[in-house]
């Protein structure tokens, strides 16, 4: 699928957040051999982001007004399979998102979306945010893989 091919309008833009606008989100690495941003150069799908972040003290309901801004607009985008938020019940501040692609590309394409740099400044300073990449592994007897 080179050049966005099949992918809906939305979908099809440049990487305009790679231009030095500040954001807020400090991003941080949960493997030592990938980062989110590698991995987003594996021609693969369906995928799944699971993304952990951390909201500042005191300003979840922020965190979260952000967060579903940008969820709302991904889901218009067609590129977006399925998305749930899920919130820690420890009182940590602690929030995961799991979103299911189309695929690496769409993904890319996806967060190259100008709306997609103008939703990160939207989340409140401080808040730090782990996203990887997973496929659905197949366990025999237990679970389906791709």
């Amino acid at each position: 699928m080179g050049d966005h091919e099949g992918l809906p309008v939305r979908c099809r833009r440049r990487n305009p957040h790679r231009t030095g606008r500040p954001s807020p989100f400090g991003v941080g690495n949960l493997a030592e051999s990938a980062s989110f941003l590698d991995q987003q150069n594996e021609e693969t799908g369906p995928v799944t982001s699971i993304n952990t972040f951390v909201a500042p003290e005191g300003k979840e309901a922020e965190v979260v007004a952000a967060w579903t801004d940008d969820a709302e607009d991904m889901k218009k985008s067609g590129c977006l399979l399925s998305v749930q938020l899920y919130r820690d019940i420890g009182g940590n501040r602690l929030f995961t998102n799991v979103a299911v692609w189309k695929s690496t590309e769409h993904l890319r394409a996806a967060v190259a979306a100008p709306e997609f740099a103008s939703h990160l400044a939207g989340y409140s300073a401080g808040t730090v945010a782990h996203p990887h990449l997973y496929q659905k592994f197949a366990v025999e007897g237990i679970c389906e893989g791709e």
